[in-house]
């Protein structure tokens, strides 16, 4: 399917020369440029000039593609509070379907970036800024960026990380179930019905060589075989090479890392696939990159996204076929028992990945143990054991921090991030007492964080620091992103509650 797409391997050995040469600060700059010739022609001019004297590949590079469009710093938050601000971004954040080329993938309908250098359309960040345009009443866009959804499930057999070429390999947290069932609330049930299809498809994308697994081949693509005969799921990549936004990076990575450099770039890949790049959640030391292993972890997240959308479809079923419907809530049932047989820890009060190859959970405390309760998966019981951990271990002034460790990446401790705001206090809210007091206190911690800093700067972040409120979040591959999507969406949805 990646050939019905430009693809700046195409340009191979310019696009190595040009990554590795670093003339530009942001390896994504270079694969979002838009070629202005066909790929053959430029890589033919590029032989003969890189010879001559005085060649400069920038000015190279220059002459032959159209480069990012800088962001539009028009809109203005000046005079406007924070409300009405996010209310007029979600005009400055819409792409239109005639804005594409390059590497872009072009979808049907209008839809909303997250911002910054985030110039496409990202899966699970949708869902979060949806929460946002659902306050807005904008169900418009809501039902326009599910449409494109779907569209690429039956472009592409699945939704990408996001409407890039360079994306083709992996997806992201399987949240389109959740956008429909966001959709439900305004449109009625039948919405369900009607992208059954690419619900089926979304699965089976998941799923993919599940009845092919055993004692000797217990892993096939994102399915695992768990020792009790329990199929779940795991985070994955169909390519073990460099990313080409991040060329340079994962280039120096596997190098100094002393591995396999092929599985080393599967790993990186696979974390770019749960949204979680970086965090310490993956690394077999807990702090350096070097010992990344994601596709040897069942995250808890990830399973519970995928017991809801077996719940969603198995209710597509509940008229029409009562045997699918039948089947699909048996495997929802076994991915329930099996989540609290290998997640859960009772004697930490906690949910926890499953490392398929140590046989055992992980030791890394991280909000993706909160997914169980947002999704009701997890029984009364544990709730307040959890919201006392939450309360101890994560929650500081400015809101939740991602996990406990603080590394330097961005997925950790001091960061903390919109959406893992939402699923904690949507998980705790669920259940009375204690509990719903550490939800209020997580929502006005978060929204005081994200007023002092627009206050201070007239815009909302990609992650926020929550430790240090007056000092800036940082770590990982690129700069805090200015914009921001799910932002502008959890703060709206918790302001309506």
């Amino acid at each position: 399917m990646a050939k019905q797409f430009f693809l700046m391997e195409d340009l191979s050995p310019l696009y190595e020369d040009v990554q590795m040469s670093e003339i530009f600060s942001d390896s994504k700059y270079f694969v979002d440029c838009i070629p202005l010739k066909e790929a053959t022609h430029i890589l033919a001019e590029y032989e003969t000039e890189k010879t001559k004297t005085g060649f400069d590949l920038k000015t190279f590079v220059l002459a032959n593609f159209q480069t990012p469009a800088e962001t539009d710093n028009s809109y203005s938050s000046a005079n406007k509070s924070l409300p009405e601000h996010l209310s007029g971004l979600w005009d400055v954040l819409t792409r239109t379907p005639d804005q594409k080329g390059g590497t872009l993938i072009p979808l049907p309908n209008p839809y909303i970036v997250p911002g910054g250098r985030f110039r496409e359309v990202y899966y699970w960040d949708s869902y979060f800024t949806m929460l946002g345009l659902q306050v807005s009443k904008r169900v418009d866009i809501i039902e326009n960026m599910i449409h494109n959804f779907a569209y690429l499930i039956d472009t592409v057999g699945f939704i990408p990380n996001g409407n890039r070429s360079y994306y083709l390999g992996r997806s992201q947290p399987p949240f389109f179930a959740l956008m429909l069932t966001l959709l439900m609330e305004e449109k009625g049930i039948d919405i369900f019905l009607k992208y059954q299809s690419a619900l089926e498809k979304e699965y089976a994308f998941w799923m993919d060589g599940a009845d092919q697994l055993s004692e000797t081949n217990s892993t096939h693509r994102r399915c695992v075989l768990m020792p009790d005969g329990t199929v779940m799921n795991r985070y994955w990549d169909d390519f073990g090479t460099p990313r080409p936004e991040a060329f340079i990076e994962d280039k120096h990575l596997a190098k100094t890392s002393g591995r396999n450099e092929a599985e080393v770039y599967r790993h990186i890949r696979a974390a770019a696939e749960s949204g979680w790049d970086f965090s310490s959640r993956w690394f077999r030391d807990g702090a350096n990159m070097e010992t990344i292993e994601t596709t040897d972890i069942v995250p808890v997240d990830l399973n519970c996204l995928l017991c809801w959308l077996e719940l969603i479809l198995s209710l597509t079923y509940s008229k029409s076929d009562k045997e699918k419907e039948r089947k699909l809530l048996k495997k929802m049932g076994q991915r329930k028992i099996a989540l609290q047989k290998y997640c859960w820890n009772e004697e930490k009060g906690f949910y926890f990945d499953y490392h398929s190859v140590d046989a055992k959970q992980t030791d890394h405390y991280t909000l993706a143990g909160m997914f169980p309760f947002f999704l009701s998966i997890a029984e009364y019981t544990q709730a307040e054991a959890v919201a006392k951990v939450i309360e101890e271990k994560f929650l500081l002034p400015g809101g939740l921090r991602t996990t406990i460790l603080q590394t330097g990446q961005q997925w950790d401790s001091p960061n903390g991030w919109a959406p893992l705001q939402w699923v904690t206090y949507h998980g705790l809210k669920k259940f009375p007492y204690n509990q719903d007091k550490v939800a209020d206190k997580i929502k006005a911690n978060w929204m005081h964080n994200n007023e002092k800093v627009f206050a201070a700067t007239g815009k909302m972040m990609e992650k926020y620091n929550v430790t240090d409120t007056e000092t800036k979040a940082g770590g990982g591959e690129y700069p805090n992103q200015d914009g921001f999507g799910w932002t502008n969406g959890v703060y709206l949805k918790f302001l309506s509650e």
